[in-house]
């Protein structure tokens, strides 16, 4: 079954032409993109600190750093639902400010506040994830590849300098975690200035785009949910215990919080190149075999002590071309928009639900093992589904038309 015509019309979330879209739209997407990793990934480093200051056990640590996770799959579905009423433009701008006042309660000296602001920034990324893709698909028929390796690159960038800056800051500037962590709060003002000339674009449609249905019953569409759900449990870990792994083996945190942002540096490279490939062509089965190979190479070297350079490297270039492959099955296995949005919120809701397993077991486990090597074996058994997954979602399929649910005028 091959894809159909990447440009027959469909029904728009926010009622506009996906013609015309000018180059300021596109470094509005990155800015957005660049806003949902570096408040959750910049926990990470800093997390032996804040286990130290505020008594918290290894399993304590890894609620906090799989909370943003489960709200990532929790929360999903909550974004085709808002950008239905209130169009994505809008949407996307909510998110940007949920993610800013996130960072704010994150200052307040208190245990609970600490949660609190994490699960506000996890809600508002939550839609932004699901959001990203569906005006991708809907804007950018014809370069969906190129537009995917934009935006995600932009993904794991932003995960680089949550990793990379937060910890200097903290020390060099003498702000403490705290503060560190809510320097953020600067980066999200800059997305919503960036992103509000955005909003006088939008033109409220006088049809509601249908509610897709029948999702839930396709193969396909679990088959790219797994795949999803299953490379975000690995990246999700890797940002979350990497460096205390890196600490424990004699690294200073600075140093070990660079080695997690050359994950997401590294992750770059995958995140730019998988999605042009994969447009490329119809059957990505090959790709998605090379990119799960690499994945096993670079969690197996995490194994080693002394290889934790070629560790950081190699896995991050597997986690940014599993990430772009991820969103590229979205686009490319989805017949419209309305497809992409409703597969992008399911992929994602039980995916990173999937997902948020990863931070707590692997913290569990340590507390039970007392090291880390069970934690890493089981990353690296978990590549066994993630590739089957992946080469199934990587044949030439598209999603079945289901009758719409419902229209309104």
């Amino acid at each position: 079954m091959t894809a159909p015509d990447a440009g027959t019309a469909s029904p728009t979330v926010s009622g506009r032409a996906p013609l015309g879209v000018p180059w300021w739209t596109t470094a509005a997407i990155v800015l957005v993109a660049l806003n949902l990793r570096p408040a959750i990934v910049g926990v990470g480093p800093l997390l032996s600190e804040i286990r130290a200051d505020q008594a918290l056990s290894a399993t304590a640590g890894g609620v906090l750093t799989a909370l943003p996770v489960l709200c990532f799959g929790l929360l999903a579905p909550v974004a085709p639902r808002m950008s239905r009423l209130i169009g994505i433009e809008r949407s996307l701008l909510a998110v940007l400010g949920v993610i800013t006042v996130g960072c704010v309660v994150r200052l307040v000296p208190a245990v609970w506040a600490l949660y609190l602001g994490t699960a506000l920034i996890g809600a508002a990324i939550a839609s932004g994830n699901v959001l990203l893709p569906a005006l991708i698909k809907r804007d950018f028929a014809h370069r969906t590849g190129m537009m995917t390796a934009v935006y995600s690159a932009a993904i794991s960038l932003g995960g680089a300098l949550g990793a990379a800056v937060t910890v200097p800051l903290a020390d060099a500037a003498g702000l403490g975690w705290r503060l560190g962590l809510g320097v953020w709060v600067i980066w999200g003002v800059l997305g919503i200035l960036c992103w509000l000339p955005q909003l006088r674009r939008v033109a409220r449609p006088a049809v509601r785009a249908p509610r897709v249905r029948g999702l839930g019953r396709q193969a396909l569409a679990w088959q790219v949910t797994v795949f999803m759900g299953l490379q975000s449990l690995g990246f999700y870990a890797a940002s979350a215990w990497f460096a205390e792994i890196f600490v424990e083996r004699g690294w200073s945190p600075a140093a070990a919080g660079a080695l997690v942002s050359t994950v997401s540096l590294t992750g770059i490279i995958g995140s730019l190149g998988t999605p042009v490939l994969a447009a490329r062509t119809r059957d990505q089965r090959g790709l998605s075999l090379v990119v799960t190979a690499i994945g096993v190479a670079g969690v197996g070297a995490t194994l080693v002590p002394g290889l934790e350079v070629v560790a950081s490297v190699v896995a991050g270039i597997s986690y940014g071309a599993a990430l772009g492959l991820a969103l590229t099955y979205v686009g490319v296995r989805s017949p419209d928009a309305a497809h992409a949005a409703q597969l992008s919120g399911m992929s994602q809701c039980v995916g990173y639900v999937l997902a948020a397993a990863g931070p707590f077991a692997v913290g569990a486990l340590h507390d039970l093992t007392h090291g880390w090597t069970v934690s890493l074996v089981a990353l690296l058994a978990l590549y066994v589904p993630q590739g089957i997954a992946g080469f199934l979602a990587g044949r030439d399929r598209v999603l079945r038309i289901a009758p719409p649910d419902a229209t309104a005028g």
